[in-house]
């Protein structure tokens, strides 16, 4: 399936002058929600994928393959313009161009590569964040635009260097990125809107915020030259809570009619997995 005019749809948002905020998704019933409510450009983090994937921490052990399949699974349903989290790309720059091209093949229209050491190191301090060395990312990333196919891919260079080593080494780093032809800047860490413009300053290509206070509204945001803005990832932890609660509901002894304002109802499941085409398939295709 060809994506290139979702990743079109991704590219002009990354040139316009507004910040949205993308549904964080976890499979492809989730991306057909999303696509309901009415949302164009749709998430899936690398810690989301493990939790659902895996019902494993975001610790590195989700790999590339398992990854892919889950992208392909939801683009295969999907018209969501999808941004996804490919950590440090698997490995040093030759892991980074075999995950360029699987993610691509895959469907995605955005992915970011981070700065991040992944996986942590034996013995480094637990709840700490270690960076490779620039040269070492400046390579990742020159490898990762060297790899791209279609030229409407969106390739962000993701940096945790705000929180690790401070606004000076972030913004440099920044402008290191940038200069290997990546399309846009991932920052994680952000406290305040003068960083998001330091870092615009030193670049000037798309900033993605991974995360804000809720004091840093989108407007002022997309003033300094954010377009995305990442909000968490609740929709899985609802879904959770969901299972949970009704689970805990019917082996308590409930009945599945005491659930009925608390689910969806058969005719919108019907409409989420476009049951119509299927019972037309049938009749087209199963009988004489």
């Amino acid at each position: 399936m060809n994506h290139s005019e979702q990743r079109k749809k991704l590219r002009a948002v990354l040139g316009g002058s507004k910040c949205l905020s993308p549904a964080s998704v976890f499979d492809p019933l989730s991306a057909r929600v999303a696509e309901a409510v009415g949302y164009e450009i749709g998430m899936l983090a690398g810690s989301v994928a493990s939790n659902t994937t895996l019902a494993a921490p975001d610790l590195i052990v989700l790999t590339l393959t398992e990854f892919a399949d889950q992208i392909r699974r939801i683009m295969r349903v999907s018209r969501l313009s999808l941004i996804v989290d490919a950590d440090h790309g698997y490995g040093n720059a030759l892991n980074v161009m075999r995950t360029i091209q699987e993610l691509e093949h895959a469907g995605v229209s955005a992915l970011s590569i981070e700065d991040t050491s992944l996986p942590a190191r034996f013995g480094q301090p637990e709840g700490t964040d270690e960076l490779i060395s620039t040269a070492e990312m400046v390579g990742k990333l020159r490898a990762a635009v060297q790899a791209r196919r279609d030229p409407s891919l969106v390739i962000a260079g993701r940096t945790a260097a705000l929180k690790v080593e401070g606004a000076d080494a972030a913004a440099a780093r920044a402008k290191a990125y940038a200069a290997t032809g990546v399309d846009a800047i991932f920052i994680v860490g952000v406290e305040t809107l003068d960083q998001v413009q330091a870092i615009y300053d030193a670049v000037k290509l798309p900033i993605i915020v991974g995360s804000a206070p809720a004091s840093l509204k989108r407007e002022g945001l997309a003033a300094r030259g954010a377009r995305i803005l990442l909000q968490g990832h609740q929709p899985v932890a609802a879904a959770v809570k969901a299972l949970h609660e009704t689970y805990t509901h019917l082996y308590n002894g409930g009945a599945p009619a005491d659930l009925k304002s608390r689910i969806a109802s058969p005719q919108e499941m019907e409409r989420l997995v476009d049951a119509d085409a299927y019972k037309k398939w049938q009749r087209e295709y199963l009988r004489c």
